[in-house]
């Protein structure tokens, strides 16, 4: 079974390719050679074409350069994670096996929101008496974050990370979550439209909530230079940007501000309520815990490629970040959850966020900042366990034509 707390540092992270001060220049990409072919003798030999400007490639390649004729093959070498001046539009031979992996995973994940059968939520939400207003509090509050907080997330993707991942299996992982992003805003546009609720408030909640804006706001500032047409990496100052950014969507974003409102709409749906709701949160769960174990991977990478970035002032400020994360998330559990229900209240998120931000600290090797703190819902980690005739509240066959090849084990 995968366990989504597991440390996934253990990608094939190795020596980096070159020092990070003066990097020589790699070999020349096939996109950057001249075309123009020079007539000669019969019989004479080929001269090899010169090497290519780099200036002319700031901030790295794109994939868009012009393709020219007579160029060597790319090696292994020659890609880099960051700052990779060789063809992107060249996927192998790989570098990361572990990003093809995640990307072979993913497409063995596929499933569908209308799938699911929401009936059962769809009576319950118009009975009366069928839930309580704090249960119907809790559903709201959520769907309107994770409504706005997907979306933030594949824009983060296409519009700002996408442009500065130099490695082309890596790239392709990105492609596949930027689907799966769309595929939960699908999910909850249609839990939405399901129960009837209205559309407006849910998806301008981030507008009109202040613990879901706050959290909304906070990853914002993270994305803005990153989707600036005129940042570029290749600096430490801007690698380093890049790599506090994707420390923001990666390991706090997904990977702590999503995790109350997962543990609350899972818990309903072991008490047999709002089951199809919860499916589909156990679903998106699924698949942003793969997306959050790529991005500590790539973070990872980066560190070994890059160590000259991974200073303890940028360590100390990627605490700090942690910190603040855990106290808006805990905001956000007092605010969806103000009395206790479902046998939770507040109290015991505000250890599980600790718990939670322990290991990420750890999964990036940074040091734990909450001592003697324990995980509060064991039971958490058993819904990323869907190889099973049924899923665990017997409302579908969870085992897709494709989805059966994948092994959590």
């Amino acid at each position: 079974m995968l366990n989504w707390e597991d440390t996934t540092a253990t990608t094939e992270a190795r020596k980096p390719s070159a020092p990070p001060a003066a990097r020589p220049a790699p070999a020349a990409p096939a996109y950057d050679r001249p075309a123009t072919v020079t007539p000669i003798a019969e019989g004479s030999a080929v001269a090899e074409p010169p090497p290519p400007d780099y200036d002319d490639l700031e901030g790295g390649a794109t994939g868009l350069e012009q393709v020219a004729m007579g160029a060597g093959r790319i090696s292994v070498d020659d890609k880099q994670m960051i700052n990779c001046q060789a063809d992107l539009n060249q996927l192998v031979p790989f570098k990361y096996k572990w990003a093809w992996q995640k990307y072979l995973d993913g497409c063995a994940n596929h499933w569908m929101p209308n799938e699911i059968n929401m009936s059962a939520d769809i009576a319950l939400w118009k009975s009366k008496d069928g839930l309580t207003e704090d249960e119907r509090l809790v559903i709201k509050r959520n769907l309107g974050f994770f409504s706005s907080a997907d979306s933030l997330v594949a824009n983060n993707l296409v519009l700002a990370v996408y442009r500065h991942i130099t490695n082309p299996e890596c790239r392709q992982y990105l492609l596949r979550q930027a689907f799966e992003e769309a595929l939960h805003t699908h999910a909850y546009q249609y839990v939405v439209e399901s129960l009837g609720m209205d559309e407006a408030e849910v998806f301008n909640m981030y507008r009109e909530v202040p613990a879901v804006h706050d959290k909304a706001a906070w990853s914002l500032k993270y994305t803005q230079s990153l989707g600036d047409p005129n940042f570029h990496t290749g600096t430490p100052e801007n690698d380093r940007r890049l790599l506090r950014d994707l420390l923001a969507f990666y390991l706090i974003f997904e990977g702590i501000f999503f995790y109350v409102g997962f543990t609350q709409i899972l818990s309903m749906g072991r008490r047999n309520k709002m089951t199809g709701t919860a499916e589909q949160f156990q679903y998106i769960l699924r698949d942003e815990s793969m997306h959050m174990n790529f991005g500590i991977d790539v973070i990872n990478q980066i560190k070994v490629e890059n160590p000259h970035l991974w200073t303890p002032e940028f360590q100390q400020e990627a605490v700090d970040m942690i910190h603040e994360a855990v106290e808006l998330e805990y905001r956000y559990a007092v605010d969806t959850m103000p009395r206790g229900i479902l046998g939770l209240n507040a109290a015991m998120f505000s250890d599980y966020l600790r718990y939670i931000a322990n290991r990420r600290c750890a999964q990036v090797g940074l040091p734990e900042q909450f001592s003697g703190v324990s995980n509060p819902f064991p039971w958490m980690s058993e819904m990323m366990d869907l190889k099973k005739e049924k899923n665990f509240f017997e409302t579908r066959v969870t085992e897709y034509q494709t989805g059966g090849t994948l092994s959590w084990d």
